[in-house]
């Protein structure tokens, strides 16, 4: 009597199903993975600026009005401008550029840098305007974390005291940083401020003012 390979074969077509499914299977959980692996990686890559104590426990205050000692502002180089045009302005290429239009090659950190040859310094129990040569304004509150805009250009900023010294942190989109911290000295007769902006190790632009007082 002859013996029927019949069920035999239908087994192995049911193995090699199995074996391929389960491959299949195998081969989507790790592209799942990897999808998931490369998201946490991008979301851990973007940098965070760490919230600064709002408290002024020196009692530091650096109210008043001041003169920069030489007359030098921060030195800006016109090559390496953007032009951030006001939406009003039928013809944004005629606008002349201003100070925080201006920018360190490779950042965009130095547009919410400002200057000025004078400043009025108004402080509060909870931060600081900074009035630069009239023109300017700049409101600073002890403990923010918060985004600041300047155009289409985001940026975090952190504002605190770090001892004597007020420290204020702007961060772009690349992770540059932009460093102010500004100081008392000579018994409060002179406003120190120390600028820096850098990216890691990679210092792009580092100096000091000196305002006298007036």
């Amino acid at each position: 009597m002859p013996v029927s390979i019949l069920p035999n074969a239908r087994a192995k077509v049911g193995v090699d199903r199995l074996l391929w499914n389960t491959r299949r299977m195998k081969r989507i959980e790790f592209l799942l993975a990897a999808i998931v692996a490369a998201t946490l990686v991008g979301c851990a890559a973007k940098p965070q600026l760490l919230p600064r104590p709002g408290g002024n426990p020196a009692g530091v205050d650096l109210s008043g009005n001041w003169e920069l000692r030489g007359g030098a502002e921060i030195p800006l180089v016109e090559e390496q401008t953007i032009v951030i045009p006001k939406r009003s302005s039928p013809r944004p290429e005629e606008q002349r550029p201003t100070r925080r239009d201006r920018r360190v090659k490779g950042t965009s950190a130095h547009v919410f840098l400002e200057s000025g040859k004078s400043l009025k310094i108004t402080q509060t129990a909870y931060g600081v305007f900074i009035s630069y040569d009239r023109a300017v304004v700049e409101e600073y509150n002890f403990g923010e974390n918060r985004k600041v805009e300047v155009g289409p250009i985001e940026a975090q900023r952190v504002t605190g005291w770090e001892g004597p010294a007020l420290v204020i942190e702007t961060m772009d989109d690349d992770g540059n940083v932009l460093t102010e911290r500004w100081r008392l000295d000579e018994g409060g007769s002179v406003l120190g401020r120390d600028i820096r902006i850098a990216r890691g190790d990679d210092v792009k632009l580092s100096l000091e003012q000196v305002f006298d007082r007036r």
